[in-house]
Protein backbone atom coordinates (compact mmCIF):
# COMPACT_ATOMS: atom_id res chain seq x y z
CA UNK A 1 0.00 0.00 0.00
CA UNK A 2 2.74 2.48 0.89
CA UNK A 3 4.53 1.70 -2.36
CA UNK A 4 1.35 2.42 -4.27
CA UNK A 5 1.07 5.77 -2.53
CA UNK A 6 4.62 6.69 -3.49
CA UNK A 7 4.10 5.59 -7.09
CA UNK A 8 0.97 7.70 -7.31
CA UNK A 9 2.80 10.76 -6.04
CA UNK A 10 5.32 10.40 -8.83
CA UNK A 11 2.57 9.96 -11.41
CA UNK A 12 0.62 12.99 -10.23
CA UNK A 13 3.80 15.09 -10.15
CA UNK A 14 4.23 14.28 -13.85
CA UNK A 15 0.60 15.15 -14.59
CA UNK A 16 0.92 18.44 -12.73
CA UNK A 17 4.04 19.36 -14.67
CA UNK A 18 2.21 18.80 -17.95
CA UNK A 19 -0.93 20.62 -16.90
CA UNK A 20 1.01 23.62 -15.64
CA UNK A 21 1.65 24.54 -19.28
CA UNK A 22 -2.07 24.87 -20.02
CA UNK A 23 -3.19 28.43 -20.70
CA UNK A 24 -6.46 28.06 -18.78
CA UNK A 25 -5.16 26.81 -15.46
CA UNK A 26 -8.53 27.30 -13.73
CA UNK A 27 -9.86 24.24 -15.54
CA UNK A 28 -6.96 22.02 -14.54
CA UNK A 29 -4.93 20.97 -11.54
CA UNK A 30 -3.09 24.01 -10.24
CA UNK A 31 -1.35 23.02 -7.01
CA UNK A 32 2.13 21.58 -6.57
CA UNK A 33 3.02 18.44 -4.67
CA UNK A 34 5.85 20.44 -3.13
CA UNK A 35 3.22 22.33 -1.15
CA UNK A 36 1.82 19.52 1.02
CA UNK A 37 0.59 21.25 4.18
CA UNK A 38 -1.45 18.56 5.96
CA UNK A 39 -1.97 14.82 5.61
CA UNK A 40 -2.97 11.64 7.37
CA UNK A 41 -1.73 8.30 6.02
CA UNK A 42 -3.33 6.47 8.96
CA UNK A 43 -0.10 4.78 9.97
CA UNK A 44 -1.13 4.54 13.62
CA UNK A 45 -3.33 1.82 15.04
CA UNK A 46 -6.54 2.14 17.04
CA UNK A 47 -8.34 5.45 17.38
CA UNK A 48 -7.80 8.24 14.84
CA UNK A 49 -4.94 10.62 15.69
CA UNK A 50 -6.25 13.08 18.30
CA UNK A 51 -3.87 15.71 16.95
CA UNK A 52 -5.72 15.60 13.64
CA UNK A 53 -9.31 14.56 14.35
CA UNK A 54 -12.18 15.22 16.74
CA UNK A 55 -15.46 13.34 16.98
CA UNK A 56 -19.02 14.52 16.48
CA UNK A 57 -21.21 12.45 18.82
CA UNK A 58 -24.94 11.82 18.86
CA UNK A 59 -27.96 12.10 16.60
CA UNK A 60 -27.82 15.86 16.21
CA UNK A 61 -30.34 16.59 18.97
CA UNK A 62 -27.72 17.99 21.33
CA UNK A 63 -26.59 20.32 18.56
CA UNK A 64 -30.15 21.51 18.00
CA UNK A 65 -30.50 19.74 14.63
CA UNK A 66 -32.18 16.33 15.17
CA UNK A 67 -31.33 13.86 12.44
CA UNK A 68 -28.40 16.14 11.62
CA UNK A 69 -30.83 18.28 9.63
CA UNK A 70 -31.39 15.55 7.04
CA UNK A 71 -33.70 13.05 8.81
CA UNK A 72 -30.74 10.70 9.27
CA UNK A 73 -31.21 7.54 11.33
CA UNK A 74 -27.79 6.91 12.89
CA UNK A 75 -26.20 7.79 16.22
CA UNK A 76 -22.54 8.79 15.84
CA UNK A 77 -20.12 7.32 18.36
CA UNK A 78 -16.39 7.25 19.11
CA UNK A 79 -16.41 3.48 19.68
CA UNK A 80 -13.86 1.32 17.85
CA UNK A 81 -16.76 -0.66 16.45
CA UNK A 82 -17.65 2.44 14.43
CA UNK A 83 -14.31 4.14 13.82
CA UNK A 84 -10.74 2.83 13.98
CA UNK A 85 -7.43 2.74 12.16
CA UNK A 86 -6.31 -0.73 11.12
CA UNK A 87 -3.58 -1.89 8.72
CA UNK A 88 -2.94 1.62 7.44
CA UNK A 89 -6.60 2.37 6.71
CA UNK A 90 -9.21 4.44 8.54
CA UNK A 91 -12.46 2.50 8.80
CA UNK A 92 -15.83 4.12 9.49
CA UNK A 93 -18.47 1.44 9.96
CA UNK A 94 -22.25 1.73 10.00
CA UNK A 95 -23.93 -0.93 12.14
CA UNK A 96 -27.58 -1.88 12.47
CA UNK A 97 -28.20 -1.98 16.21
CA UNK A 98 -30.33 -0.32 18.89
CA UNK A 99 -28.20 2.35 20.53
CA UNK A 100 -29.23 5.48 22.46
CA UNK A 101 -32.67 5.39 20.88
CA UNK A 102 -31.39 5.04 17.33
CA UNK A 103 -31.56 1.99 15.08
CA UNK A 104 -28.06 2.41 13.64
CA UNK A 105 -24.62 3.60 14.70
CA UNK A 106 -21.77 5.09 12.71
CA UNK A 107 -19.06 7.74 13.07
CA UNK A 108 -18.30 11.29 11.98
CA UNK A 109 -14.85 12.82 12.46
CA UNK A 110 -13.60 16.28 11.58
CA UNK A 111 -10.56 18.53 11.72
CA UNK A 112 -12.35 21.55 13.19
CA UNK A 113 -10.04 23.54 15.46
CA UNK A 114 -7.07 21.39 14.47
CA UNK A 115 -6.69 22.02 10.75
CA UNK A 116 -8.54 24.54 8.60
CA UNK A 117 -7.51 26.09 5.28
CA UNK A 118 -8.82 28.37 2.56
CA UNK A 119 -7.98 27.32 -1.03
CA UNK A 120 -5.78 24.49 -2.29
CA UNK A 121 -6.17 20.86 -3.26
CA UNK A 122 -7.98 18.51 -0.88
CA UNK A 123 -7.99 14.81 -1.77
CA UNK A 124 -8.61 11.39 -0.25
CA UNK A 125 -8.26 7.81 -1.46
CA UNK A 126 -11.44 6.00 -0.43
CA UNK A 127 -13.32 2.74 -0.90
CA UNK A 128 -17.04 3.18 -0.32
CA UNK A 129 -19.69 1.05 1.38
CA UNK A 130 -22.75 0.04 -0.60
CA UNK A 131 -26.45 -0.64 -0.14
CA UNK A 132 -29.71 1.30 -0.09
CA UNK A 133 -29.73 3.92 2.67
CA UNK A 134 -25.93 4.31 2.97
CA UNK A 135 -24.63 7.87 2.62
CA UNK A 136 -20.82 8.09 2.80
CA UNK A 137 -19.27 11.55 2.46
CA UNK A 138 -15.96 13.43 2.31
CA UNK A 139 -16.78 17.11 2.69
CA UNK A 140 -15.92 20.48 4.21
CA UNK A 141 -17.62 23.23 6.21
CA UNK A 142 -16.61 26.84 6.67
CA UNK A 143 -15.44 27.91 10.12
CA UNK A 144 -18.49 29.22 11.98
CA UNK A 145 -16.50 31.88 13.88
CA UNK A 146 -17.48 30.47 17.29
CA UNK A 147 -21.12 30.12 16.32
CA UNK A 148 -21.71 33.67 15.14
CA UNK A 149 -22.36 32.54 11.56
CA UNK A 150 -24.75 29.68 10.80
CA UNK A 151 -25.18 27.20 7.96
CA UNK A 152 -25.60 27.69 5.03
CA UNK A 153 -23.95 31.12 5.30
CA UNK A 154 -20.67 29.47 6.33
CA UNK A 155 -20.61 27.49 3.07
CA UNK A 156 -20.33 23.76 2.47
CA UNK A 157 -18.18 21.94 -0.10
CA UNK A 158 -19.12 18.30 -0.72
CA UNK A 159 -16.07 16.71 -2.32
CA UNK A 160 -17.64 13.25 -2.48
CA UNK A 161 -21.14 12.06 -1.64
CA UNK A 162 -22.63 8.75 -2.67
CA UNK A 163 -25.97 7.01 -2.49
CA UNK A 164 -25.17 3.45 -1.53
CA UNK A 165 -27.55 1.97 -4.07
CA UNK A 166 -25.74 3.84 -6.89
CA UNK A 167 -22.34 2.16 -6.59
CA UNK A 168 -20.77 3.78 -9.67
CA UNK A 169 -21.89 7.40 -9.13
CA UNK A 170 -20.36 10.18 -7.04
CA UNK A 171 -21.68 13.69 -6.46
CA UNK A 172 -19.86 17.02 -6.00
CA UNK A 173 -21.78 19.99 -4.62
CA UNK A 174 -21.66 23.36 -2.90
CA UNK A 175 -24.18 24.83 -0.45
CA UNK A 176 -24.57 28.47 0.48
CA UNK A 177 -27.26 31.06 1.21
CA UNK A 178 -29.98 30.62 -1.40
CA UNK A 179 -28.52 27.40 -2.82
CA UNK A 180 -28.56 24.81 -0.04
CA UNK A 181 -30.02 21.38 0.70
CA UNK A 182 -32.19 20.32 -2.27
CA UNK A 183 -31.19 23.49 -4.13
CA UNK A 184 -27.44 22.93 -3.91
CA UNK A 185 -25.28 23.56 -6.98
CA UNK A 186 -24.25 20.02 -7.87
CA UNK A 187 -23.13 17.59 -10.52
CA UNK A 188 -22.97 13.79 -10.65
CA UNK A 189 -20.26 11.68 -12.21
CA UNK A 190 -20.60 8.05 -13.29
CA UNK A 191 -17.28 6.19 -13.35
CA UNK A 192 -18.87 3.11 -14.92
CA UNK A 193 -16.85 1.24 -12.30
CA UNK A 194 -17.75 0.14 -8.80
CA UNK A 195 -16.77 2.52 -6.02
CA UNK A 196 -17.18 -0.11 -3.31
CA UNK A 197 -14.82 -2.78 -4.69
CA UNK A 198 -11.70 -0.67 -5.14
CA UNK A 199 -10.19 2.60 -3.95
CA UNK A 200 -10.64 5.83 -5.91
CA UNK A 201 -9.20 9.30 -5.36
CA UNK A 202 -11.70 12.10 -4.78
CA UNK A 203 -10.47 15.67 -4.77
CA UNK A 204 -11.10 19.34 -5.36
CA UNK A 205 -8.98 22.25 -6.52
CA UNK A 206 -10.32 25.35 -4.78
CA UNK A 207 -9.34 28.86 -5.79
CA UNK A 208 -10.80 32.35 -5.24
CA UNK A 209 -13.53 32.01 -7.90
CA UNK A 210 -13.75 28.32 -8.75
CA UNK A 211 -13.94 24.83 -7.29
CA UNK A 212 -12.85 21.99 -9.59
CA UNK A 213 -13.96 18.41 -8.87
CA UNK A 214 -11.87 15.35 -9.66
CA UNK A 215 -12.13 11.58 -9.46
CA UNK A 216 -8.84 9.77 -10.05
CA UNK A 217 -7.44 13.06 -11.42
CA UNK A 218 -10.21 13.30 -14.04
CA UNK A 219 -11.79 16.76 -13.96
CA UNK A 220 -15.57 16.27 -14.15
CA UNK A 221 -16.99 19.52 -12.82
CA UNK A 222 -16.14 23.17 -12.28
CA UNK A 223 -18.33 25.46 -10.18
CA UNK A 224 -17.85 29.24 -10.33
CA UNK A 225 -19.88 32.26 -9.14
CA UNK A 226 -21.54 32.28 -12.57
CA UNK A 227 -23.21 28.98 -11.70
CA UNK A 228 -25.05 30.38 -8.67
CA UNK A 229 -28.73 31.33 -8.74
CA UNK A 230 -29.42 34.97 -9.48
CA UNK A 231 -29.20 37.20 -6.43
CA UNK A 232 -27.06 34.81 -4.35
CA UNK A 233 -23.50 35.22 -3.11
CA UNK A 234 -20.31 33.19 -3.45
CA UNK A 235 -19.26 32.52 0.17
CA UNK A 236 -16.15 30.47 -0.58
CA UNK A 237 -13.69 33.35 -0.30
CA UNK A 238 -14.80 34.35 3.19
CA UNK A 239 -13.25 31.84 5.58
CA UNK A 240 -11.18 28.73 6.19
CA UNK A 241 -12.85 25.32 5.89
CA UNK A 242 -12.34 22.11 7.89
CA UNK A 243 -12.62 18.48 6.71
CA UNK A 244 -15.35 15.98 7.64
CA UNK A 245 -15.58 12.22 7.04
CA UNK A 246 -18.73 10.27 7.87
CA UNK A 247 -21.12 7.52 6.89
CA UNK A 248 -24.75 8.46 7.45
CA UNK A 249 -27.65 6.02 7.37
CA UNK A 250 -30.93 7.09 5.82
CA UNK A 251 -31.77 10.74 5.35
CA UNK A 252 -33.23 12.90 2.63
CA UNK A 253 -30.38 12.25 0.19
CA UNK A 254 -30.01 8.48 0.41
CA UNK A 255 -33.40 7.30 1.63
CA UNK A 256 -33.86 4.60 4.24
CA UNK A 257 -32.25 1.14 4.14
CA UNK A 258 -34.39 -1.70 2.87
CA UNK A 259 -34.48 -5.44 3.47
CA UNK A 260 -31.69 -5.95 0.95
CA UNK A 261 -29.24 -3.60 2.72
CA UNK A 262 -26.51 -5.65 4.37
CA UNK A 263 -24.92 -4.42 7.60
CA UNK A 264 -22.30 -3.68 8.79
CA UNK A 265 -20.94 -1.49 5.97
CA UNK A 266 -17.56 0.26 6.05
CA UNK A 267 -16.01 3.24 4.32
CA UNK A 268 -12.22 2.78 4.10
CA UNK A 269 -9.89 5.77 3.77
CA UNK A 270 -6.30 5.08 2.72
CA UNK A 271 -5.09 8.67 3.07
CA UNK A 272 -6.06 12.32 3.02
CA UNK A 273 -3.78 15.07 1.68
CA UNK A 274 -4.06 18.84 1.50
CA UNK A 275 -1.84 21.03 -0.69
CA UNK A 276 -1.44 24.80 -0.70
Amino acid sequence: MKLNKINRLGFVALVLAVLSSCENSETQTVTSLNNLVWSDDFDNSGAPDINRWVYEIGDGTAQGIPGWGNNELQYYTARPENVKVENGVLKITAIKENYMGAGYTSARILTKGLFQQKYGRFEARIKLPWGKGLWPAFWMLGDDENGSVSWPNIGEIDIMENRGDEPTITHGSIHGPGYSAGNAVTKSYDLNARLDTQFHIYGIEWGPNYINYYVDDVLYNQITPDDLPDGTNWVFNDREFYIILNVAVGGSFAGSPNVETVFPQTMEIDYIRVFN
